[in-house]
């Protein structure tokens, strides 16, 4: 099943469905019987006698992926099958989606860019760069615990933050000069240079407290979505982004402080293996 809503224009959702039925030569009274239970299954009975042009974007991507569970394969493949629904029709089928995995009894493997996706649809996550199998694990461990910057990358949205550090005769100072507390994770470092990450609801803006560092950023944008704040920030050659609940209206050129939690971070070595992460993210 792909992104693209692949059915014929000329046959009803019935017949869309049972197709590859036919073309097996199955019986009747079977094919009867299984489009009746995909139909079931993905919440189609009342548009059977329908042609695609009359359904909406939600439901022809569910007579797709009905037509391609009605074979009984064992294993079925989901290349981005949401990208083109609009927000309302993903979001709604996006919450059905782990039912109808559940009760297909089929092996899917789900193709997506979108780690929230991978995160509500759970199982194992093979988490890919560029060709190859970056990190292969339980899904909410991979989102935890990457192995790799390149993985926490790929799983972050909005991307990963970054920031350089270096720790010296024991002391913490990152790039810019600044001088941190040598608290949290940052206990545990040997001396040498690193890359910290940090997710975007890790980023408090907010005074400085004890056992953290505060940063002085600039406003670039706030993105208001109703629910959450995006606001994002600059500081030196650093681009973040801070996740807040609620409205906040930040105005461009406004100065901010960032604050880190030490316990609340990534530490990546300079070859981007994970060297600590936090407890729970």
């Amino acid at each position: 099943v792909y992104q693209q809503f692949i059915n014929y224009p000329t046959l009803t959702v019935y017949e869309n469905i049972a197709s590859p039925l036919r073309v097996q030569g199955v019986a009747g009274s079977e094919i009867e019987a299984r489009v009746r239970d995909a139909a079931k299954l993905l919440k189609l009975e009342p548009y059977l006698s329908r042609t695609p042009l009359q359904l909406s974007g939600g439901q022809q991507q569910r007579t797709a992926i009905a037509r391609a569970l009605v074979k009984g394969a064992d294993l079925v493949l989901l290349d981005e099958p949401l990208a083109n629904l609009d927000y309302k029709l993903r979001e709604e089928l996006r919450s059905e989606l782990p039912r109808i995995f559940e009760e297909s009894g089929a092996i899917f493997v789900y193709a997506t860019t979108e780690p929230s996706e991978a995160l509500l649809l759970g199982g194992r996550t093979i988490c890919m760069g560029e060709g190859r199998a970056l990190q292969i694990g339980a899904t909410p461990e991979v989102y935890r615990r990457p192995d790799t910057m390149e993985v926490a990358e790929v799983f972050s949205d909005p991307p990963l933050n970054m920031v350089g550090i270096e720790k010296k005769n024991g002391s913490i100072f990152y790039s810019g000069g600044e001088r941190a507390s040598v608290a949290g994770l940052y206990e545990g470092l040997n001396d040498g240079a690193y890359k910290v990450g940090f997710r975007a609801h890790q980023l408090e803006v907010a005074a400085p407290s004890n056992g953290r560092h505060a940063f002085v950023t600039t406003v670039s944008v706030t993105e208001i979505t109703g629910s959450e704040s995006f606001v994002h920030l600059k500081r030196e050659d650093y681009n973040w982004v801070a996740v807040l609940p609620g409205i906040h209206e930040f105005l461009p050129g406004q100065e901010l402080d960032a604050v880190l939690d030490p316990n609340d971070l990534f530490i990546f070595d300079q070859t981007g293996r994970l060297v600590a992460a936090p407890a729970a993210v």
